[in-house]
């Protein structure tokens, strides 16, 4: 429409595009119809309000701190004032919320500043989307500090995953916030990997499963989940951040994008981010085969495609397939990337002289404005009326921190926390025992706060550039919680050393307070930052998989002065402890718990609570050898004698003890033969065969006998929670559909081939007493993503089973 005109209205008044009564689809088509070139280009950029007051500098010591994103100067590069940045419009508002401590009001009125200025600049008073992060909770000043994604994988529990993102979605859209960037659905293939704690683990059903549940409660409360990261990132070369991933297509399709199809078709995610990292020589931001042919073409994908922060533009600066930045945009605009974040750079207003000129076919813009507007009308910021006041009006009476999020990431870390061997001293309290005398609590982690938590919780992001303001929130540490667990014992505490580093000379406080006690706690394991400012999290990779700086010679001298020594782990990723455990008199392992993190695991050590959680990666014997996730060939795991190198882990994936014991048996099928179209059913007997109550995790794998490639030697096909009073029991029944055994062949079509398939039943994927062979047939199917992605699975309580099986 020319400049000026007025627009078509409808019977109430107002243009067609403002009217809610009307179809989505012909409100986009409305108000294309009226935007020049100009405004549609400004749809697909994105400016970071806060960024230039969220730069680089020194904390209250003078230590240098992390910028708040990688490569920030890159960003900063780009940087124009923010009118400027919003003449004709914008896409998105980058974390208004989280690159500096406001509070929920402060941060309303930032928001409501900046929609105004976006405003200003749009003829037509589009709106901006507003996106945060929310890998750990929502990621700003003042609110819960849930436990890391990879202690919700700990919990096996879909169910309490989206509980905890319908949680989260609640109070980000309370304060205007329209998308959150998580879940991480990334597939851990090497353990040194710094983002393994944002990830759920290494089986692609298992991240399934929990990432679409994740989705499935964030969607549910009206924010835009964004699956993260698309795709490959996590099995880079040597487990570098950034590092080129050398994937084959196979193990791409059947380990690396499961989840991310799972997360659409079952979760209902509306958007993407690429991953940073290249495939086969293809950075995933200029990937047309990834974004547009598989993603929108096979799996039908309607949503939109954001990009990894700074992603356009290291298409030139960093994987230096594109002359600049403006290439950059170009490649990355005609691949299916459709919004640029978190500021504009290579989709800036080149792309207006670019079309005009012939060279950039309008309709490639339009592809993307389309599918930007769609979600803007969506979430109603197209609607009449719509005011940036009324999208925070909720701001100042919603808390951040509530008691009923609180209890969420009490329920949460509780259930998270992973009792490897109960040894000579767990629990500390019950079963005929007295409570400890003098105890000992050493290592870094005991006195520390931040080592429960995440890199992408608040305190762990942006805090340390505002060393006076603390965390935030409520997190005793665990000394804290273990003086109020054993309130009636002396407890003394020498940290002993730091996280990472050399320095040794808390040693000898460390050894003389455990030498002078009955017993000794020692916490070690990972305190997250940024880019090597931590030992877990973006960009802090490990070298091996031994217990960071001096911490696993502290735990060798505790051991040599004959006082039990119970060893907990609060970790990012999982370490190598064959030199710990025969040592321990009790292991326990908690995966950055959060908040209330702390009370979780002393309830775990004391026996106050049951532990329940179960390991979403394995617990490596020795710390090399990579990789070493259980998602192998036969020749990927030992091979008595081929190799040198044993990579036996010392606990399997999926394994997890508690303080009753469980059995399961009584395995039924109702089939032992079925067509390559059909589906059976297994189930087992699973009963609490301790005195007290407790949740177990049955697990069912599936073995392709022979196959046309190399095929995994277990793989996880279903699992269910089950909680069991003592003595009780119950049955666990699986539906598994014959496209559960899929696979992508030799000629790269995802296939269910005739044959012999071992169904594998047990509590981890090494312990697995019920077994039997299932024989398919019939013609080889081709499969596509229309096939069955889950298994299906009842907990009948009792041994009733309706159909006998």
């Amino acid at each position: 429409m020319p400049m000026g005109e007025s627009p078509p209205v409808t019977g109430r008044g107002v243009p067609r595009w403002r009217d809610p009564a009307l179809p989505v689809t012909d409100r986009v088509d409305a108000l294309l119809a009226e935007m020049t070139v100009e405004e549609k280009v400004a749809q697909l950029g994105s400016r970071w309000m806060g960024n230039d007051t969220a730069r680089a500098g020194e904390d209250g010591d003078g230590h240098a701190v992390a910028r708040v994103a990688p490569i920030q100067e890159v960003f900063e590069s780009g940087s124009v004032p923010p009118d400027e940045a919003c003449r004709d419009g914008l896409g998105h508002l980058t974390r208004v919320y989280g690159s500096r401590p406001v509070t929920a009001v402060e941060g309303a009125a930032d928001l409501v500043r900046s929609q105004h200025t976006v405003l200003r600049g749009s003829r037509l008073g589009i709106p901006a989307l507003v996106h945060e992060e929310c890998l750990t909770g929502f990621t700003t000043y003042g609110a819960t500090v849930h436990p890391a994604a990879i202690a919700w994988a700990a919990t096996f529990d879909p169910e309490l995953v989206r509980r905890l993102g319908a949680a989260i979605g609640r109070d980000m859209r309370a304060v205007g916030v329209h998308q959150g960037l998580a879940p991480v659905l990334d597939v851990v293939r090497d353990y040194r990997w710094g983002r393994v704690e944002e990830t759920m683990g290494e089986d692609p059903y298992l991240v399934s499963m929990l990432g679409a549940a994740y989705v499935s409660g964030l969607e549910g409360a009206g924010v835009i989940a964004t699956l993260k990261h698309f795709a490959g990132y996590s099995a880079s070369r040597a487990a570098r951040n950034h590092a080129p991933a050398p994937l084959g297509r196979r193990e791409l399709m059947d380990v690396i994008l499961p989840p991310f199809e799972t997360a659409i078709a079952v979760g209902g995610a509306r958007s993407v981010m690429n991953a940073y990292s290249d495939v086969d020589g293809v950075p995933a931001a200029a990937d047309s085969w990834l974004l547009t042919d598989l993603l929108r073409g096979d799996w039908g994908f309607t949503g939109t495609v954001v990009s990894d922060y700074g992603a356009v533009a290291f298409l030139a600066g960093m994987h230096a397939v594109a002359a600049d930045t403006e290439q950059a945009g170009v490649l990355a605009l005609g691949a299916g990337i459709d919004v640029e974040l978190p500021d504009t750079l290579g989709f800036g207003r080149h792309l207006v002289e670019r079309v005009r000129r012939g060279e950039l076919p309008e309709s490639l813009v339009d592809r993307a404005v389309r599918r930007l507007l769609t979600q803007k009308a969506e979430l109603g910021l197209l609607d009449d009326g719509w005011t940036p006041e009324a999208s925070v009006a909720a701001a100042a009476a919603t808390d951040l921190d509530s008691p009923e999020n609180r209890a969420l990431a009490r329920e949460l870390a509780e259930r998270s926390v992973i009792l490897l061997d109960e040894g000579s001293a767990l629990p500390l309290l019950g079963a005929g025992r007295t409570a400890p005398g003098r105890t000992a609590v050493v290592g870094p982690c005991a006195a520390d706060s931040r080592t429960l938590m995440g890199c992408y919780a608040f305190p762990n992001h942006v805090l340390p550039r505002h060393p006076g303001l603390g965390l935030g929130v409520a997190a005793p540490t665990v000394l804290d919680a273990l003086r109020a667990e054993l309130a009636d014992t002396e407890i003394v505490h020498e940290p002993g050393c730091d996280v990472s580093g050399e320095d040794r000379s808390g040693f000898a406080a460390a050894v003389a307070a455990a030498r002078g006690a009955d017993l000794c706690v020692a916490v070690v394991g990972d305190r997250a930052g940024m880019f090597g400012n931590g030992t877990s999290g973006e960009g802090c990779d490990a070298e091996d998989l031994r217990l960071p700086g001096v911490q696993a010679d502290l735990l060798a001298e505790l051991f040599a002065t004959g006082t039990p020594v119970v060893v907990v782990v609060v970790s990012g990723r999982p370490y190598a402890l064959g030199e710990v455990q025969p040592r321990a008199a009790g292991l326990v392992q908690a995966f950055m718990p959060g908040q209330e993190g702390a009370a979780a695991i002393t309830g775990v050590l004391s026996g106050r609570v049951q532990p329940a959680g179960r390991l979403p990666v394995q617990i490596p014997r020795r710390p090399g050898g990579q990789p070493g996730t259980y998602l192998q060939p036969p020749l990927g795991g030992n091979t008595h004698g081929i190799s040198s190198i044993d990579p036996t882990p010392l606990f399997p994936f999926g394994y997890g003890r508690s303080y009753t014991t469980f059995e399961v048996d009584d395995l039924r099928a109702s089939a032992t033969e079925m067509s390559t179209d059909g589906e059976f059913t297994v189930s087992v007997r699973v009963r609490n065969t301790g005195d007290r109550p407790g949740h177990e995790v049955v697990q069912l794998y599936l073995r392709d006998i022979v196959a046309q490639v190399t095929r995994p030697v277990r793989q996880l096909a279903g699992f269910a929670q089950v909680r069991l009073e003592p003595g009780a029991s119950a049955r666990v029944r699986f539906h598994v559909h014959a496209d559960r055994t899929a696979f992508t062949g030799r000629d790269l079509r995802r296939i269910v081939e005739p044959g012999e398939t071992e169904v594998l039943v047990g509590t981890s994927s090494a312990e697995l007493p019920c077994r039997i062979t299932v024989r398919l047939t019939g013609p080889t199917r081709v499969v596509g993503h229309g096939r069955r992605l889950t298994t299906p699975v009842d907990v009948l309580l009792g041994e009733a089973d309706a159909d006998g099986r």
